[in-house]
């Protein structure tokens, strides 16, 4: 079994019908495997939904699946340890802190980070797509080939 890191990037796909990865995001929200976040998520995803989307209702459903992850296998709470090493991980690959603060959670919790920003995360190799999270969850699940 994997444990999975979701960045908001995640929550947010599972909610917009129109992003690339949303059935990916969907399914890997109900799949068996463990998924914890970063206590960033709650603000990220408010802010996207009641800002730029102007969506309240959508809000309130981004902010109970933060909560239902959070309950499943973890919330990190961003403390100054945390933040020390979101920093240097910022500083070493050029990306934002709050990019970094995901990367921190996960490797502070022995999680792979599953994130949709292939720009600033996945091309770095920091995080993977949901969909090549749910391929591997299956092969972990698989049975293992018979050796004759």
């Amino acid at each position: 079994m994997n444990l999975w890191l979701l960045d908001a990037s995640i929550l947010l796909a599972s909610e917009d019908p129109d992003d690339e990865h949303h059935d990916d995001a969907r399914r890997l929200l109900t799949g068996g495997d463990p998924l914890a976040t970063l206590d960033l998520a709650f603000y990220e995803v408010t802010n996207v939904a009641a800002r730029s989307w102007r969506d309240q209702p959508a809000a309130r459903r981004l902010r109970s699946r933060v909560t239902a992850v959070a309950d499943d296998a973890g919330l990190v709470r961003a403390d100054a340890q945390l933040l020390e090493h979101a920093a240097a991980i910022a500083e070493e690959h050029d990306i934002s802190v709050y990019d970094a603060a995901y990367v921190a959670a996960a490797r502070a919790v022995s999680a792979q980070l599953v994130s949709c920003d292939v720009r600033d995360l996945v091309s770095r190799d920091l995080a993977v797509l949901p969909l090549v999270a749910l391929r591997r969850a299956a092969e972990a699940q698989a049975p293992p080939a018979d050796a004759h």
